[in-house]
């Protein structure tokens, strides 16, 4: 395998990467900007190397510098985790062209699927349903205009290489459509080198399924069953889990085989993950392929007992997958909350700062993937993600419980987190019968400012 990895990547994903090259004993290599000399991925990397100033753009973003670390530690693979340039075919392409293992599928397919308005034609051809929409790329703000008024309000505005929530605003009316177009075309090519945005009909308040997929160079293919990531806030995740309670067994068969024969017909590999949105009828529509480790994989990981990235780098180097598909057994119940470094009090601001002190929970059924540690410097350039709590149990009243208990025993100190948020989260009614969808963050913000408002009044 590997004689050595570069992670080209920081913060809990580096950490998670770094650990897993550990276990199947290959070096690594860490890239750091300025703002994270200190950070803990850093630490535990058998070599590190700066690769730019604090901005995204002039380090994690470089491809010139991420290659030139590559191959002056002498390495001969990268693992891109999510986010910054894991799905970015131009890189993947230049890491191909350096002789140096991309652990990830091929350019080719990353430009296939990465692009998330291919992708959507590659699934229609593949006859899996899709949420109407704009044929590909839109080239300007009056073609966007007419793509929405032919499919209606309201309509979502999305980043093409998009991902992790940004790059997408609704628009209600055409009136705001400019501006949004404007606003979601700045941010995406802020966040991902690539300002192409696409349109699709904005369906309200559906259920957002996700699909694990694992495919080998050798053509074999399976599924790791389904995520229900419908508790978002502004579209990005905050609360995922494994099974979800609202999809039906027959309804699960429909998005597994769905998934497999979408990702089998352009003969995809690596991890890969399908995304669905589900109405209260059953109806499923794909959205989008993201072609890298997801965020929550940990909770996927917990109910099946494969580790992702592990098998990523095997399937990198040519291995076959190490399970088939009835191997693949589902356990218990798992759910994952993220901890962000933001202020729910002042509409979510981010609080970067220092971590004065920090407390993990533990115990059986308990993981926390994180890079902080007690007087670690929360830094204002990156994502607001300081850690993931993912549990497991035998079923999910189990689980939602060891969650709480978790969540209760996470301190951190120092700066504003989101912590007590999630764990009002934990204790909501609709959220204990399972009864949630895209709109419940929403539906939840709006009794808490209710009930606030009542109390000042009165």
């Amino acid at each position: 395998m590997a004689n050595k990895i570069l992670i080209a990547n920081r913060g809990e994903i580096a950490v998670r990467i770094i650990r897993a090259c550990k276990e199947l004993g290959i070096p690594t290599v860490a890239v750091y900007s300025l703002a994270d000399k200190n950070s803990l991925h850093v630490k535990i990397a058998d070599e590190a190397i700066c690769i730019g100033k604090e901005m995204s753009k002039d380090s994690y973003l470089n491809y010139n510098n991420v290659l030139s670390a590559a191959i002056s530690t002498g390495c001969n693979a990268i693992h891109p985790g999510y986010g910054f340039l894991s799905e970015n075919s131009h890189f993947a392409e230049m890491v191909e062209r350096c002789n140096i293992n991309f652990i990830g599928p091929s350019s080719k397919i990353i430009s296939l699927l990465g692009d998330k308005a291919t992708a959507k034609r590659i699934a229609k051809e593949a006859g899996v349903p899709i949420v109407a929409g704009s044929d590909g790329i839109i080239e300007s703000v009056e073609d966007g205009k007419v793509v929405a008024r032919k499919i209606g309000y309201p309509v979502m505005i999305k980043a093409s290489s998009g991902g992790g929530g940004r790059g997408i605003l609704i628009v209600h009316t055409e009136e705001a459509f400019v501006s949004a177009f404007e606003r979601a075309s700045l941010e995406a090519e802020s966040s991902f080198g690539d300002k192409s945005l696409y349109i699709e009909k904005y369906i309200e308040q559906p259920h957002h399924i996700e699909i694990q997929i694992m495919g080998d160079k050798q053509g074999n293919v399976v599924h790791l069953g389904e995520r229900d990531c419908s508790i978002q806030r502004r579209n990005q995740k905050i609360i995922e889990e494994s099974p979800s309670t609202f999809i039906s067994a027959q309804l699960r068969r429909k998005l597994c085989a769905a998934s497999v024969k979408l990702a089998k017909s352009i003969g995809y590999y690596s991890a890969g993950t399908m995304e669905y949105l589900v109405d209260n009828s059953e109806n499923f529509y794909f959205i989008e392929m993201n072609t890298r480790i997801q965020v929550e994989h940990g909770v996927t990981e917990w109910v099946t007992g494969i580790d992702l990235i592990k098998e990523q780098i095997r399937i990198a180097y040519g291995n076959s997958l190490s399970f088939k598909q009835l191997d693949v057994r589902f356990r218990g119940h798992s759910i994952e909350a993220r901890v962000c470094a933001e202020d729910p009090d002042h509409n979510f601001r981010p609080t970067p700062g220092l971590i004065t002190n920090v407390v993990f929970p533990g115990g059986p059924g308990v993981r926390i993937d994180t890079h902080i540690y007690s007087n670690y410097e929360v830094s204002q350039y990156y994502d607001s993600l300081l850690a993931k709590i993912v549990v497991h149990a035998p079923n999910r009243r189990d689980a939602i419980r060891k969650l709480r208990a978790a969540i209760e025993q996470f301190v951190v100190e120092g700066i504003k987190t989101n912590i007590e948020y999630l764990y009002v989260i934990m204790h909501q009614p609709d959220f204990v019968k399972g009864q949630t969808d895209t709109g419940f963050i929403t539906r939840m913000n709006q009794t808490i400012e209710g009930e606030r408002n009542a109390g000042v009044s009165g």
